[in-house]
């Protein structure tokens, strides 16, 4: 199930950071390893999109992180994209 959230802070040179669920709950750490490939360097403020899972005894983490902006140009291309074959 995919959540969102906004992050908080992340450290390029740890590689680790954490989000705040829009939902409300504690804030989530994530690694980098969590970032889908095509994801950016995630900076504070901005919208993602994440799944949880459970570590380490049952502390959640966030998992398949993905930027929100991104995937909304990426689903408005493929929109217009469509209305150009169509005519």
């Amino acid at each position: 199930m995919t959540h969102f959230g906004t992050i908080e802070s992340y450290d390029n040179g740890k590689g680790s950071g954490t989000i705040a669920p829009e939902q409300g709950g504690d804030v989530l750490p994530f690694g980098k390893d969590d970032l889908q490939q095509q994801a950016g360097e995630p900076r504070q403020g901005q919208r993602w999109g994440y799944e949880t899972r459970q570590v380490d005894g049952g502390t959640v983490s966030a998992t398949n992180l993905r930027q929100q902006e991104q995937e909304q140009v990426r689903q408005q291309g493929e929109k217009v994209a469509g209305r150009q074959q169509a005519h």
